[in-house]
């Protein structure tokens, strides 16, 4: 976490473009506070303006005198001129800097939304994961997660099972269901995120189906119009059907294609997110063909392409980003996501986060978080380096990194103690329960105060 931020507290920190907003600006003990009776200069300059040292023309310069109240306040207001990043440099009465702080100004259409920074694609000991969900669970809200589904290979009943775990604990993480999807017919990776039935027990020897085929055992309670488990024949068709759709080029495996596009047919019937992964995962050679996986990018017939996750080598995760900034040249554009397809949540995986997902939604639910991923108001986010990089719209790259410097740590804080009951919960300790009610709304009550709505 930055120096300013454990000394100095600077809110709201979002604001509307074009609109005025009231800010506060607080230091954090004695040790940071304000000359009492002394006025301070506040600068505010746009971070798009550029310098104004030659340029003194230039409308980039916002000056303030404001002397802080009894608490060692200073309140001022200002009207953000347009979006972006606002430096805000306090000084002294003799002109001595004291913190350089930072806010932001979005347009309308982000301005009511909120950032949400979380995981559609993980795993457990269920399939090939090292813990167990609930620890899973408690482990990635330690991280600052506020959103997850535990997407375990061929089965959806582990997402059933975490949800069941904390169902009546009011955590301020969501945890969604999930599964990814392996059915015959297509070596491609497809995340099922929050559908509320199993597209792997769709298929009648689907892995899901040893745990049962009755309704209850493959959806979220009261789904309706669950469909019913399909033989192999009627799969086959199925796929085929969906197959032909398409004008699918000679050299792309059709029948595979079709399996891909059936699949994700059935996650957004089921109200879930499809996630096309991990093309360039190397196991001996690439998971999927180049020429399958440029077709499957410029039809793009799923809902997000996994652009980062699972692996830190370069050849997955920068080559995806590459071809992915390749087709927005070619003016394909799809929304893109980050994962880290995690297997192991502790910290003994160096991998644990070697990405994730910034959501721009009204509401942390799983309605907003797939419609908000379907509208492109999705950044991802790779965590392999010393400081984070970025996947996605400019604008949204740039807003992210404000609020990964600014806004997330403060979370993360928070989120630590609330994994840590949350853990101990999962390990038997019913007074942890407790624990948790008292954290509940914590997190909600910093976004609103830091998002200003």
């Amino acid at each position: 976490m930055k120096y300013e931020l454990l000394n100095y507290d600077i809110f709201p920190k979002v604001f509307p473009a074009g609109g005025t907003g009231k800010i506060t600006v607080k230091p954090l003990g004695a040790h940071a506070a304000f000359a009492e009776n002394e006025i301070h200069h506040i600068r505010i300059m746009p971070m798009s303006h550029g310098a104004f040292y030659v340029y003194k023309e230039r409308e980039n310069v916002f000056d303030f005198y404001i002397t802080p109240n009894k608490r060692g306040e200073m309140h001022f207001s200002f009207k953000f001129p347009e979006e972006g990043e606002y430096s805000v440099r306090i000084l002294d009465s003799k002109k001595k800097p004291i913190v350089k702080l930072a806010l932001y100004a979005v347009e309308a259409d982000l301005y009511g939304k909120y950032a949400y920074f979380g995981d559609l694609h993980m795993h457990s000991c269920l399939s090939d994961g090292k813990e167990a969900p609930e620890i899973v669970a408690s482990n990635y809200r330690s991280y600052g997660y506020d959103f997850m589904a535990l997407t375990d290979h061929r089965r959806y009943y582990p997402s059933l099972r975490l949800i069941e775990k904390f169902k009546d604990i009011p955590l301020d993480m969501k945890i969604y269901p999930g599964e990814e999807v392996h059915t015959p017919d297509t070596d491609v990776h497809i995340v099922n995120f929050g559908g509320s039935y199993s597209v792997n027990a769709l298929y009648e020897k689907s892995a899901q189906n040893e745990f049962g085929t009755a309704v209850k055992k493959r959806s979220m309670p009261g789904t309706e119009n669950v469909p019913p488990v399909m033989n192999e024949e009627e799969y086959h068709a199925a796929c085929a059907a969906a197959a032909e759709r398409y004008d699918i080029p000679e050299g792309i495996e059709k029948q595979s294609f079709g399996a891909c596009v059936w699949i994700f047919d059935e996650i957004r019937k089921a109200g879930g997110l499809g996630i096309f992964c991990h093309p360039y995962w190397i196991s001996d050679v690439y998971q999927v063909p180049e020429n399958f996986t440029e077709y499957m990018l410029t039809v793009h017939p799923f809902d997000a392409f996994e652009v980062l996750g699972g692996e830190s080598y370069y050849r997955q995760n920068g080559f995806q980003t590459a071809l992915y900034y390749e087709m927005r040249s070619r003016g394909i554009d799809f929304p893109v996501v980050g994962t880290t397809d995690t297997h192991g949540s502790t910290e003994a995986n160096a991998n644990r986060l070697v990405a994730n997902t910034i959501v721009f939604a009204e509401e942390n639910t799983r309605d907003c978080i797939v419609s908000a991923i379907k509208n492109g108001y999705s950044v991802a986010v790779d965590g392999t380096g010393a400081e984070p990089r970025y996947v996605g719209h400019f604008r949204l790259i740039k807003y992210a990194c404000f609020l990964m410097e600014n806004y997330f740590p403060l979370q993360r804080k928070l989120c630590e103690r609330e994994g840590a009951f949350m853990r101990e919960f999962a390990l038997g300790d019913q007074s942890a329960k407790k624990m948790l009610e008292h954290c509940a709304g914590n997190v909600p009550g910093l976004r609103k105060k830091y998002f200003g709505h």
